[in-house]
């Protein structure tokens, strides 16, 4: 497993992690014994950096990670969350100092932890970041000891590059895979200026880019793939990138030639992301061992040779682009 440093925090990571977002809700079944067990078995594979949120399961990853970890003992991972969501309206105005704060205590609760690693705005309404006060709330808590870095969970680019403006931002992550590639455009060269981490989420277009999903997969009722198609529960594009599915599938079509002999689809796509050296870190879920140990020998695989992202750039264009580079 290859290592990066994650932006202004300086800690060395590894540059797959794994995404907890599946271990807690919103996936349809995953128990949490396949929970422990993929967990356990990415950090068995070099995985050093988790994500969560404290909205996942309404805590259940979290408590999921805090268990494991105390099983394990030893050395820990670098642990980030999530806060805001749990905000009901989640509207601007309920991001406040106080509010946050309320939130990373009862997360520092369900981790087992004293200090969080790191805490990020859990994709706010655009015009928190527009709030000075906000921010220097949360640079309060790094003083107050409650976190040791702050960061924030994008939407759009423009927020992102909004986001670094602050100079406590020490990380953003966002969306960005093979069908979601504006971030390349901008964003990644002023992060990398600012010395910001970068953590890349949805790498696989919610299962999209596994090649697995086809017309007549069926998704469990409780699976977001299912209730959040067109956005009805939360941003689009947090579901299959927020590409039309029927595009989407002609798009992993035509992607599938292009995928060397011996690697699956999920690992060629992983590749692509760690291709930019702006990223410090891929978020991959898993709802199982075999996914997470699979997820992690990404970090193995040969460079792709240019011929290949030209062809990966060409059919972006062709297919994807129209529907997703103006919203996101």
């Amino acid at each position: 497993m290859k290592t990066r440093i994650l932006g202004k925090t300086g800690a060395t990571i590894s540059e797959v992690g794994f995404g907890a977002w599946q271990i807690g809700g919103s996936w349809g079944d995953v128990s949490e014994t396949d929970g422990k067990r993929a967990l356990n078995a990415a950090l068995d594979s070099g995985v050093t950096f988790v994500d969560t949120a404290d909205v996942y399961g309404d805590g259940r990853s979290e408590k999921i990670i805090a268990a494991v970890l105390k099983e394990r003992g030893g050395e820990k991972p670098f642990v980030a969350t999530k806060a805001g969501r749990r905000l009901n309206p989640h509207v601007a105005e309920g991001y406040t100092g106080a509010n946050i704060e309320a939130f990373i205590d009862r997360s520092l609760s369900n981790l087992g932890v004293e200090t969080l690693d790191l805490v990020q705005l859990h994709c706010p309404p655009t015009e928190v970041y527009y709030r000075p006060d906000l921010f220097g709330a949360l640079d309060q808590l790094v003083t107050k000891g409650k976190i040791r870095h702050y960061g924030v969970s994008v939407e759009k680019v423009e927020e992102a590059l909004k986001a670094i403006e602050y100079p406590g931002v020490a990380t953003v992550q966002v969306i960005y895979n093979i069908f979601r590639q504006r971030p390349q455009d901008l964003f990644f060269a002023e992060a990398k200026k600012k010395n910001v981490g970068v953590i890349v989420r949805v790498p696989l277009a919610s299962g999209l880019l596994s090649g697995k999903i086809t017309r007549d997969t069926a998704f469990a009722a409780d699976d977001h793939r299912n209730f959040n198609r067109h956005g009805e529960a939360f941003d689009v594009g947090e579901t299959f990138a927020g590409v039309p599915f029927e595009a989407a599938l002609e798009a992993v079509e035509q992607l599938r030639p292009l995928v060397p002999a011996g690697v699956s689809m999920a690992q060629f796509a992983l590749r692509w992301i760690l291709e930019q050296e702006a990223v410090s870190v891929v978020i991959p879920g898993a709802r199982n061992e075999a996914q997470a140990q699979s997820n992690a020998a990404a970090s193995a695989l040969s460079a792709i040779d240019e011929e290949t992202r030209a062809a990966i750039a060409a059919l972006y264009e062709r297919l994807v682009k129209v529907h997703v580079h103006h919203r996101w």
